[in-house]
């Protein structure tokens, strides 16, 4: 393939994008499928939010925690600024300019700091003349609506790599233009920017935002979550009915993580990343890496599940059960193997038996059982059989055995 072509392909997975030749968003090689794999890294919305430690020292000190912490290495990528990043006026220009005291140095200069150490590095905006918070005077931070071509130049001179588009103070202006605009100016800014839609699934945007002309490499399909059960299984519930609607470049998103601030229980933290994984989620984490527990840690770098999400086939997790509060989620792999999730959303445990047939697999058949929590494999039938606690996660690997 040559440099130019391989450059247009890696430029439509990352924006969706269809040039002028009519290519196909599909990813040529094994490079551009990489980048077409939901997008893994750090939002700091879900620990900070608009709170005073939120600083160019503590976004540094995360990207230096990606590296220290393993977290570069199980293939977590962006590190993702959200809401109040920037000064509350545009300048004399009309160009989006930092807040001096949290970003004193500068947003390219801090975008550097991350690329030196093998990372990426996102910002955020909002579809709207203000964005959501904190409000001041009734309005926001300065938004990208009717900004959208200075602003993607104004991003990608600051070497950008992932732009949060989020819906607040939105003048009631069609979605389908306001994204539209912003997807369009993006792909036309000189750079490559993954175009992160956070719409929250106001005008279903599953059925419109991951084709011409939008093109988004993922899109919300909820409203925010937040760092209880409760919160998580509705979003969850919520997300993995859509599955028909992701493939590869272009993925389903019911928001960032929550595991590690202190919400839910361990137990609660390791059936929302086995959920989002097997829905082929964003993995975005948001919470403070700096001080985050050991426990938290361990289930976020679970390379087995990890693997599940990044699996380069490139299908969400179809539910073929939801009955008396055991969901059962089977997702296609790559090798020609299935990935199981089995949840039990209910306050006492249960025992739970899920057939082969259930699976897709065909009876009488022998097969390894890779149980992704416990690191172990066994041979067996395809059939699970668990006793599972209140809210827990089963989830396997299944692969015919050898």
């Amino acid at each position: 393939m040559s440099d130019t072509l391989s450059g247009m392909l890696r430029g439509a997975v990352l924006c969706g994008l269809i040039g002028a030749a009519g290519l196909a968003t599909a990813p040529a090689n094994a490079e551009e499928t990489a980048y077409a794999l939901p997008q893994m890294g750090f939002n700091n919305w879900n620990s900070t939010h608009c709170r005073a430690e939120f600083d160019e020292a503590m976004i540094r000190g995360i990207a230096d925690k990606f590296i220290s912490l393993g977290l570069r290495d199980a293939g977590y990528r962006y590190v993702n600024i959200d809401d109040c990043w920037a000064n509350w006026q545009r300048d004399k220009d009309g160009h989006l300019q930092p807040n001096p005291k949290r970003f004193p140095s500068g947003i390219a200069a801090l975008a550097d700091y991350i690329h030196q150490r093998g990372l990426k590095f996102g910002l955020y905006s909002s579809a709207g003349t203000s964005t959501c918070e904190p409000l001041q005077e009734n309005r926001g931070f300065p938004g990208g609506l009717g900004h959208e071509k200075d602003d993607a130049k104004t991003f990608a001179s600051w070497h950008v790599d992932y732009l949060k588009y989020d819906n607040c103070n939105n003048q009631k202006v069609d979605a389908h233009k306001r994204y539209t605009d912003m997807a369009e100016a993006l792909r036309s800014s000189g750079r490559e920017i993954f175009f992160s839609m956070c719409e929250w699934g106001e005008n279903k945007p599953w059925l419109w935002a991951g084709k011409a002309p939008v093109n988004a490499g993922s899109w919300r399909t909820t409203g925010d979550i937040s760092d209880n059960y409760a919160s998580m299984l509705k979003i969850f519930k919520e997300n993995v009915v859509l599955d028909k609607y992701a493939h590869l470049g272009h993925w389903n998103d019911p928001d960032m993580l929550e595991v590690g601030n202190g919400g839910m229980t361990d137990v609660e933290y390791r059936s929302h990343f086995s959920l989002w994984s097997i829905m082929a989620a964003p993995l975005l984490i948001g919470t403070d890496l700096r001080s985050i527990k050991p426990d938290a840690l361990k289930i976020l770098l679970n390379k087995d599940v990890i693997a599940i999400d990044q699996d380069p086939l490139g299908v969400q997790g179809k539910q073929v059960r939801d009955a008396d509060g055991i969901h059962v989620i089977v997702k296609p792999l790559k090798d020609g193997g299935h990935a199981v999730a089995v949840f039990n959303e209910g306050d006492t445990a249960k025992d739970v038996t899920v057939a082969p047939t259930e699976i897709g697999l065909k009876a009488g058949g022998t097969y390894t059982m890779r149980d992704l929590w416990a690191h172990t494999d066994a041979k067996g039938d395809g059939s699970i059989k668990a006793t599972l606690a209140p809210h827990a996660t089963v989830m396997y690997r299944i692969s015919t055995a050898r």
